[in-house]
Formats: C-alpha cells, sequence, structure tokens
C-alpha cells in the first residue's frame, strides 16, 4: 500500500467535495471551485467527512498514480479552503515590477521591460516595486506562474541580481583578480 495514497484526506468545514461515476473530482469551497479527472485504475469515495482514495490493482504505474492522485485531490482541497501563495523578491539597482491590468511589468536590466501574462486564476500583487506575491487556489499554476516570472532573470551568482525566491539563498561566487 503507497503510504501517501492510503492516508485519508480530512474536509474542514465548507469545503464539499463530489466524485462522479467516471472518477471525475468536482472540490467546491469558499475561494473557489477545482476539479479533475481521476486515472483510470483509481478510485475514489467520501465518507465521514474524509476522502478515501483506492487502487484497483498493485501494479507499478498505478501504485505510483495511487500517491499521486491522493496528493493532487489534497490540493485541491487545500487550495480551495486556504488557497496558495508564492513571493518573490527583485535584487538589483533599479529593478522593479508593476501590474498593469492583466499583466506584469518587469524592469530588470533589460533593454526593454518584460511585460508577463497574468493567469486569469492567478492573482499578483505587487509591494514596494521589489516585493512580488502569486496568490491562486490552484498550486501547479501559482508555482508554474512563480517559476516563470523568476526564469526571466533568475539570480546570478556574483552579485546576486535577478529574480528569486523569497527566503532563496544565493550562493556567492568570488570574481577574478588581478595577478
Amino acid at each position: 500500500m503507497s503510504r501517501i495514497g492510503k492516508n485519508p484526506i480530512d474536509l474542514p468545514e465548507k469545503v464539499q467535495v463530489n466524485i462522479g461515476a467516471s472518477g471525475a473530482v468536482t472540490v467546491e469551497g469558499p475561494k473557489g471551485k477545482l476539479s479533475w479527472q481521476l486515472p483510470a485504475a483509481i478510485s475514489a469515495r467520501v465518507e465521514d467527512g474524509k476522502v478515501q482514495v483506492e487502487r484497483a490493482t498493485d501494479a507499478r504505474q498505478v501504485r505510483a498514480l495511487h500517491g499521486l492522485s491522493r496528493a493532487l485531490v489534497a490540493n485541491m482541497v487545500a487550495g480551495v479552503h486556504t488557497g496558495f501563495r508564492k513571493d518573490l523578491e527583485i535584487h538589483g539597482v533599479g529593478f522593479k515590477a508593476a501590474v498593469q491590468g492583466q499583466k506584469l511589468n518587469l524592469n530588470i536590466g533589460k533593454s526593454h521591460p518584460v511585460l508577463f501574462n497574468i493567469p486569469e486564476e492567478v492573482k499578483i500583487i505587487v509591494t514596494d516595486n521589489t516585493k512580488i506575491s502569486v496568490e491562486g487556489i490552484d498550486k501547479h499554476l501559482v508555482g508554474q506562474a512563480a517559476a516563470d516570472i523568476r526564469a526571466y532573470y533568475p539570480p546570478e551568482p556574483y552579485k546576486g541580481k535577478g529574480v528569486r525566491y523569497a527566503g532563496e539563498k544565493i550562493r556567492r561566487k568570488e570574481g577574478k583578480t588581478v595577478q
């Protein structure tokens, strides 16, 4: 039995989970609504305020999907109840960001401003021109949006300039020296 897959998912108050006959999972809560389709060999049931994910066989592929399915459903429940958030920081002289409608305008040392299209399911907040907060109910979309923003100018090891996750440590290198 999968160590992750066998654990039940506790349902908080105000969160409802509906599982269709074909394996369609719909989770609804105070922050929004998410849906996902379970793989063919995986099933789920709701009883006593808990969601239990089960598998049909012990094949290697099905065992892998068992833990994955349980984790994805748990992330859906957490997302519609509390939501997810990733914080980014911009380091560098003159580097700044601003939200303009459905676009994030990044001035990060290039000859032109970098425009990032904000997905509809994600909310981006910029404070102090250098702190970016990416929020949403879908963990995958929040993480992907944060990674895409960071990819425009990853932190470099010599001066530490660039876009980094809040609290991320950058190993600094010593520059060349004249002999």
